[in-house]
């Protein structure tokens, strides 16, 4: 039973204050979507590559051991854009902003599509994955606009856009490259990501609320400031490192036992699966509404409770996909209840910071996948698809006993 102590706590947590209410200009239903579009097209182009990178040796005479780089450069940029570029969304008007590093995106995606040398492409390749994170400013800044009854159910939509794209990527670069070559994955990238921009920079409002009077490097050190301030952001940051380790296990290594035999599908059946996943990201949705409502631990815990079972089904992938899409199900919808929830928790708190906060959080998102992906292909190498189903099923067995440890010890919102 919920003490009353802990019900203030949540609901003084989940409201923002009456002036920051004031300065909030409410979001159109259009305009969410559209910011989920704009989120799932950038964030895409960092993925772009993974199924292509046979192309890419091929194209620019890179050895297969050394063809990685282009994966690497990509995240290694992407991190550095979230300690150095996510927080401008509390210092700079986000109307010139985010359509700026939009249209930055675009030139880079065009050198990509047109690269002639694998200087210029990797050069590409990392201002692609340094902007990409103009995702986490279009968050922040929803959660800004969004009226305060319904921060969450907005920052549902805009981050169901982020997962999407991120699933959808390999889909969308398999069926494409096929058909016109894998180029042409970077050229319609740049194209869609040209027209958003500009519907972004005639619908955005020309005058930002809440923002901060810090110059630059004082705002990149507050960030590290309110990571220690804030009990609520240090907690949902380590869920969030948590679940998407146990994201990046499942679909880093998915591909080896679907590509083996005996299953030995295409890479455009293995693409396919991100279907599956997409649509347990979309179900998800409904957290940030659940937030609003001052359910966000029930949420949490009923989620995390989810990702532990996904696993049973994960477990029989060599022997039954049914079975495998049936976790996918599961996990996705899992991850994606939490990581609404979480950031729905966390915008709440400081409405002046709201794109330093997202910075230090989806900082800890990167560690967690980056860490997934290393740990599940060694496993996998070592001791098969039973190893990633139990290094899988620790970690989400691990982020529920720290959700339940912090809820225990008084973590009353986070």
């Amino acid at each position: 039973m919920v003490t009353g102590e802990r019900m203030g706590e949540e609901k003084r947590a989940a409201v923002p204050t009456a002036a920051t209410a004031a300065s909030v200009q409410p979001l159109t239903r259009w305009t969410a979507l559209l910011f989920a579009a704009a989120c799932g097209l950038a964030v895409a182009n960092v993925y772009y590559a993974q199924p292509l990178l046979d192309s890419l040796a091929a194209q620019f005479g890179i050895s297969h051991s050394s063809v990685g780089v282009v994966i690497t450069v990509t995240q290694i940029c992407y991190a550095i854009g979230l300690i150095l570029l996510v927080p401008l969304g509390d210092l700079l008007n986000r109307r010139r902003l985010i359509p700026g590093m939009m249209l930055i995106s675009v030139a880079a995606l065009v050198v990509v599509g047109t690269a002639a040398n694998r200087g210029i492409l990797l050069g590409g390749m990392a201002v692609i994955g340094l902007l990409a994170v103009v995702t986490q400013v279009l968050v922040a800044y929803a959660a800004t606009l969004a009226a305060p009854e319904s921060r969450g159910r907005v920052v549902g939509v805009v981050t169901s856009g982020v997962v999407i794209g991120i699933l959808l990527a390999r889909t969308f670069a398999g069926l494409l490259t096929d058909a016109a070559g894998w180029r042409s994955v970077y050229l319609a990238s740049a194209g869609l990501m040209l027209i958003v921009a500009c519907i972004l920079l005639k619908v955005l409002p020309g005058k930002d609320p809440e923002k901060t009077s810090l110059k630059y490097p004082q705002l990149l050190r507050s960030v590290l400031g309110l990571f220690v301030q804030e009990r609520i952001l240090r907690v949902r940051a380590m869920l969030a490192l948590l679940i998407f380790m146990a994201f990046s296990i499942l679909w880093t290594s998915l591909v080896l036992p679907l590509s083996s035999p005996p299953l030995s599908l295409s890479h455009s059946a293995i693409g396919a699966f991100g279907l599956a996943g997409a649509a347990g990201a979309v179900a998800a949705t409904r957290a940030g509404r659940l937030a609003d409502r001052g359910m966000g631990q029930r949420t949490t815990g009923v989620a995390l409770a989810l990702l532990l079972v996904s696993w049973l089904p994960i477990r029989y992938t060599e022997h039954s996909l049914l079975s495998l899409i049936l976790g996918i199900l599961l996990l996705d919808m899992a991850v994606q209840a939490v990581h609404v929830t979480n950031q729905s928790m966390i915008l709440s708190v400081r409405p002046e910071a709201r794109s330093r906060l997202t910075a230090a959080y989806m900082t800890f998102y990167s560690i967690g996948s980056a860490t997934g992906s290393i740990a599940s292909t060694s496993i996998y190498a070592r001791f098969g698809w039973d190893g990633v189903y139990m290094l899988g099923a620790g970690v989400s067995a691990f982020a529920l006993l720290f959700w339940a440890w912090t809820r225990r010890n008084g973590e009353k919102k986070g």
